[in-house]
């Protein structure tokens, strides 16, 4: 072969220059596409990010105007309506301000361009604004005394945000995402746990709904009881300190509205909030962490 090619140049003719292989059988190429692809980037999803925001805004502003404005019946006059079987104290209805104030903080951290997409925000995005939209009705509801129209709207709202977030472990979020996303998402939706059950129980009892069967304080009694299965197995799936705390406030303000007039539904709320409030605490921080 060198000879060959020593006795062209001496004859002054010039080879052509050998050319390399370098492509990929196609055999190859398929196997890496199809083990190594990488997943496509989501961009800024932009309708869900607004969508979120206007529905934060919107469920704000309608409790804002309602207060301001005075028109129809607040939340603590329309829980007062239909009292006779389950009271909460007033002063309940104050977490509303740190549950729209924590839903601001979070409406407004997502929408920015910067804000990194992630898996929990791609999950709570349209439940939130569906569940957000539901309080923001659910206000001219109350006002207006639309109470089958209330019962629809609170358990609507309540049930959109806790079923996709009891399909996460708050341990496994990032800090960013536990404390801007999943804290006020959990605050609402363990207000809306307990709130649902009392809207419930307020609503059946003031139109006559309730069987004659059972005696009449069955009722709230079971709803006690509804509220701690739920939060009790919201609790240990979700691990979320945010959703239970709401409940054990709202379950010592009944024990604070009923230790007089009915003591044995105040006991038992206050027994189910301690209760809870214990087991928060141990699968909050008294289990080991999983792994990321």
């Amino acid at each position: 072969m060198l000879e060959e090619e020593w006795a062209a140049r001496s004859a002054g003719v010039t080879s052509a220059p050998s050319v390399v292989n370098l492509s990929v059988p196609p055999d190859v190429t398929t196997a890496m596409s199809t083990t190594h692809t990488l997943p496509a980037a989501t961009g800024y999803p932009a309708a869900r990010r607004i969508a979120v925001l206007l529905s934060v805004l919107f469920g704000v502003a309608m409790a804002w105007i309602q207060t301001s404005t005075g028109y129809g019946q607040d939340q603590s006059a329309f829980s007062r309506d239909s009292d006779a079987l389950l009271r909460v104290a007033s002063y309940a209805f104050s977490i509303w301000g740190l549950v729209y104030l924590s839903l601001l903080v979070h409406g407004v951290w997502q929408a920015l361009p910067r804000t990194a997409e992630s898996g929990f925000l791609r999950l709570m995005g349209w439940p939130t604004v569906l569940a957000l939209i539901g309080i923001g009705l659910w206000i001219p509801a109350a006002a207006f005394d639309q109470e089958l129209a209330t019962i629809v709207l609170i358990i609507g709202s309540a049930a959109a945000l806790i079923l996709p977030l009891s399909a996460v472990n708050a341990c496994r979020l990032e800090r960013r995402d536990y404390w801007l996303a999943a804290t006020p998402l959990g605050l609402l939706a363990g207000w809306l746990t307990v709130a649902s059950a009392a809207n419930v129980i307020v609503v059946a009892s003031g139109n006559g709904w309730l069987p004659d069967g059972p005696p009449a304080m069955t009722w709230p009694m079971a709803a006690v009881g509804l509220v701690a299965l739920v939060a009790a197995a919201v609790t240990l799936k979700t691990r979320l300190l945010a959703y239970p705390l709401p409940i054990v406030w709202g379950l010592v303000a009944i024990y604070m509205a009923e230790q007089t007039r009915h003591p044995t539904l105040a006991f038992t709320a206050l027994g189910v909030a301690i209760g809870l409030a214990g087991l928060a605490m141990v699968s909050c921080f008294g289990l080991k962490r999983p792994r990321a």
